[in-house]
């Protein structure tokens, strides 16, 4: 067998280049050149890169803006406080001045001496009417409570002359003086010694009203039976 023979025989390929050829027009006509893909690809990623950079420029034109505005009232904040220390004011009574949002702060020096940083005088007034409505209603309020009256209880011995002197007449007189603030309680004979008897009476009395000198006075009115008035036991109640 001769080599054409061979090469006859044999399953060669020798239109490989022209089929390899017709396969890459097949996909070319299907999508496209390579080269135009990608030459479409790279000019849409250029496309987005452009517009996220000028998407940045836009946000850093807007912070340094923003830093601007903040710079500028913080430098009139200082030139205030400075101000109000060569004053000798105090601090506590300086009123804020809002720094953020830096976009709302509109500081007008302007306007500066129509601000009223430490309060007004009608405040003052205001706070003083007030306080003295309070004094006056506690004041009519504690005119209105009763009074506390002081009260005392006092225990009286009431001597007789001798042992024939009546003693339940004797009780009577006692009994007999009536005063203002003046209240008789109970009473009893003590023996004292050789059949004399003194009465031992009780009463309340108000302290404003009636003091033992004028117990004493009164009883002793009474001289044809009574000799003596002394205080046994005197207690406030």
């Amino acid at each position: 067998m001769s080599g054409l023979q061979c090469l006859a025989s044999d399953k060669v390929w020798f239109d490989k280049q022209r089929y390899d050829e017709a396969e890459k027009n097949f996909y070319e006509g299907v999508n496209g050149p390579a080269t135009k893909l990608q030459s479409s690809s790279h000019a849409a990623g250029d496309q987005e890169l452009i517009v996220r950079m000028k998407s940045l420029e836009l946000e850093n034109q807007t912070l340094h803006k923003v830093v601007g505005d903040m710079r500028a009232a913080l430098h009139k904040l200082e030139s205030r406080v400075v101000q109000l220390e060569k004053t000798n004011i105090p601090a506590a009574k300086v009123a804020p001045v809002q720094t953020a949002p830096a976009k709302k702060v509109a500081v007008q020096e302007d306007d500066d001496d129509d601000i009223d940083l430490f309060g007004s005088d009608e405040e003052d007034e205001e706070a003083a009417r007030l306080k003295q409505e309070r004094v006056e209603a506690y004041t009519a309020k504690k005119a209105k409570k009763p009074a506390l009256i002081a009260k005392s209880s006092i225990l009286l011995d009431v001597k007789p002359w001798d042992d024939e002197t009546d003693m339940s007449k004797l009780e009577e007189c006692v009994r007999s003086v009536q005063v203002d603030g003046l209240l008789w309680g109970a009473s009893k004979l003590v023996a004292v010694g050789y059949g004399i008897k003194k009465l031992q009476i009780n009463c309340v009395v108000e302290d404003d009203k009636v003091g033992t000198d004028i117990l004493e006075e009164e009883i002793t009115k009474f001289e044809d039976l009574v000799q003596s008035v002394d205080v046994a036991a005197f207690n406030k109640i």
